[in-house]
């Protein structure tokens, strides 16, 4: 059985890179709270969470002890005009910095936020998306770094077609995010079973249907579901079947992250010790129960 690893992200404590997502909160507390409850490593979150310098993001991270494990980069790559690689050689130069090692890429619309109407691609575009993720793929690798295409609602591989015309047209290798792929119509169990060898990097979410279905049936926006803690759940609180999940990965010999993400909106800064860090104590505490019962059955 391989050895599971477990971090976080910067978005379970709201820290997005979308404007006006809310109240944000200082590097200082979210690296303190994720130390208390046990998480040793991270995704290093938006431009503008740590310092602009690569050297600088480190040496923040290491105050805390903290691991950066990558970061998830919101990019147009279905546009032949829009060349994605300078933006991405910019967050590989602080991959090499921290030590980072997987880059999780959205292949955005170029519009801000998730709720915006999504275009349909014609061919051309989907082949310019494929030619920029191999260029992506190669450019990270050169630089000792796993690139990964992340499924993300509001982008321009969201529903379940998008997906499969990924996994069939391109060698990409993916962020499994077990949120977003359930909302786009993937079903997040069977994915896990049948392309696990295609999986770089693991999202885990937990999500509920009755929000799901509110967000699909257009009576909420993305935002407004997640703003008022609707649509995503602690780990073992929703309707995603993490434990199959998890118990599928690491049967199929999984070696990657498991992040725990519950993205966030918070409206005001909580008092110490409450807000975010509750639901992802309960997060972690749900992940490592799976991950015992699965050592013990070996």
């Amino acid at each position: 059985m391989s050895t599971p690893k477990i971090a976080t992200a910067p978005i379970s404590w709201g820290i997005s890179e979308v404007p006006d997502w809310g109240f944000q909160f200082t590097p200082e507390r979210v690296l303190t709270e994720m130390r208390e409850i046990g998480f040793g490593a991270t995704e290093l979150g938006p431009d503008g969470f740590l310092p602009p310098e690569p050297a600088a993001k480190a040496a923040e991270l290491a105050r805390f002890d903290m691991r950066a494990i990558g970061s998830f980069v919101p990019v147009v790559l279905h546009d032949p005009a829009s060349d994605p690689l300078p933006r991405i050689s910019r967050e590989l130069d602080d991959y090499e910095a921290a030590g980072a090692g997987v880059l999780v890429v959205a292949a955005v619309t170029g519009i801000d936020g998730y709720d915006a109407a999504r275009p349909v691609l014609d061919e051309t575009q989907w082949s310019t998306l494929f030619v920029n993720l191999d260029a992506i793929r190669e450019l990270a690798a050169s630089r000792g770094v796993t690139a990964a295409l992340h499924p993300h609602v509001g982008t321009v591989v969201e529903s379940a077609d998008e997906v499969q015309r990924v996994v069939d047209g391109s060698s990409a290798l993916f962020c499994f995010d077990t949120g977003h792929l359930m909302i786009g119509g993937t079903d997040p169990v069977a994915f896990a079973r049948t392309y696990a060898a295609r999986i770089a990097h693991t999202h885990l979410k937990d999500v509920s249907i009755e929000g799901m279905q509110r967000v699909k049936g257009d009576e909420l926006s993305y935002f407004e579901a997640i703003r008022d803690d609707l649509l995503y759940r602690p780990l073992g609180q929703g309707d995603v079947d993490v434990r199959a999940i998890v118990s599928s990965l690491v049967d199929a010999g999984y070696d990657g992250w498991f992040v725990l993400e519950q993205d966030k909106v918070v409206l005001e800064e909580p008092a110490p010790g409450t807000g975010p860090i509750e639901d992802a104590r309960a997060s972690v505490t749900f992940l490592r129960g799976v991950l015992a019962d699965l050592a013990e059955r070996g």
